[in-house]
């Protein structure tokens, strides 16, 4: 249950007038006094100094949505299932763009502070256990799209499973020797393509080298970036003898890895994560995420626990599907690199 300023005045053994003048900044508070009621208050996750006499709590009719980037193509087809929802259901969405040149963290709890929404809608938004525990204390409905934990209702794809599915794909062909361009090491996603990416050399008993791992040195937005799918295959193309395929973390990825084999002259077959709709006009063989379905999903989640809070959360995981075009094959020679 959401915490009250009774309840920071029995945890600070004062009464609630003396927590009343440290919110409001009136009156004589002494200083040990004031500075032990706020850090309760930061801890039991109560921020009243902008909505005053318990006005956060009133429903606003409001969704706050968190996403790195906006110019992402995966982040406009999830935004497109959660407008048409939200604005059959009467609700409001306000977009917050989370600076990569900023502390992730800092600013959205800068926003959950505030307590301007009903609930939150965290897009791709990577952060540590102790990150996570410290959002859940503001004890507010959240849905998370692309990540998960276990305080809050999320809904992602089986990454895992996708990413055995596009290295297996190449093994069947008779590669042995796969890249792989991946991306921040701390993102879960990016763990979960990296098992399954593993798991598949494991099961045809391809002995691992982790110099077919490469990331790009640019690591904004995790480095899901056309800038860090170009470094990373610049890395790749050094390598001899050059890789016989290629599996990259995601379709921004992979078109700035293309773009370093047009500058080469060298065709790797690729296979990316996404399935975004500039795949099908570029032919990227790709992992398909039912994105759409997916910001259906959670903004249903987020609006169910807004009328009952009491609901445990909920993890949708979606089936991965293997979407093949013209990248996954090899250039003959008579075909244009």
């Amino acid at each position: 249950m959401p915490k009250t300023i009774y309840d920071i005045a029995q945890a600070a053994g004062v009464s609630i007038a003396t927590v009343s003048r440290v919110f409001n900044d009136k009156g004589q508070v002494k200083k040990s006094t004031r500075d032990k009621v706020l850090a309760l208050a930061d801890e039991l996750g109560y921020h009243p100094q902008v909505f005053a006499q318990g006005l956060a709590r009133k429903k606003k009719n409001s969704i706050m949505m968190f996403v790195p980037i906006m110019s992402n193509h995966f982040f406009m087809e999830i935004l497109g299932a959660i407008q048409d929802k939200l604005t059959a259901k009467n609700f409001e969405l306000n977009i917050v763009h989370v600076m990569a040149n900023g502390d992730a963290f800092e600013q959205v709890e800068y926003q959950l502070k505030r307590q301007w929404a009903d609930g939150y809608i965290f897009v791709s938004l990577h952060f540590s256990k102790e990150q996570w525990e410290s959002i859940e204390r503001f004890d507010v409905p959240i849905s998370v799209i692309d990540d998960s934990y276990h305080g809050f209702d999320s809904v992602a794809v089986d990454n895992i499973e996708g990413s055995y599915l596009a290295t297996k794909y190449f093994i069947d062909k008779g590669y042995t020797r796969i890249a792989n361009l991946t991306a921040a090491a701390s993102a879960i996603p990016v763990k979960d393509r990296l098992k399954g990416y593993k798991k598949a050399l494991k099961s045809a008993s391809i002995e691992l080298d982790k110099n077919l791992i490469q990331r790009g040195d640019d690591m904004s937005r995790d480095g899901f970036t056309e800038k860090s799918g170009y470094e990373a295959m610049k890395k790749i193309l050094e390598i001899k003898p050059l890789p016989e395929a290629c599996i990259c973390a995601s379709d921004i990825k992979a078109i700035g890895a293309l773009k370093a084999m047009e500058e080469k002259g060298i065709n790797i077959p690729i296979i990316s994560y996404d399935n975004l709709t500039i795949a099908k006009y570029v032919g990227l063989s790709t992992v398909h995420q039912p994105m759409y379905e997916m910001g259906t999903r959670a903004t249903e989640s987020l609006l169910s626990r807004i009328e009952n809070p009491r609901l445990s959360p909920s993890k949708t995981i979606y089936k991965p599907e293997l979407i093949l075009r013209s990248s996954s094959e090899p250039v003959s020679q008579h075909d244009p690199v």
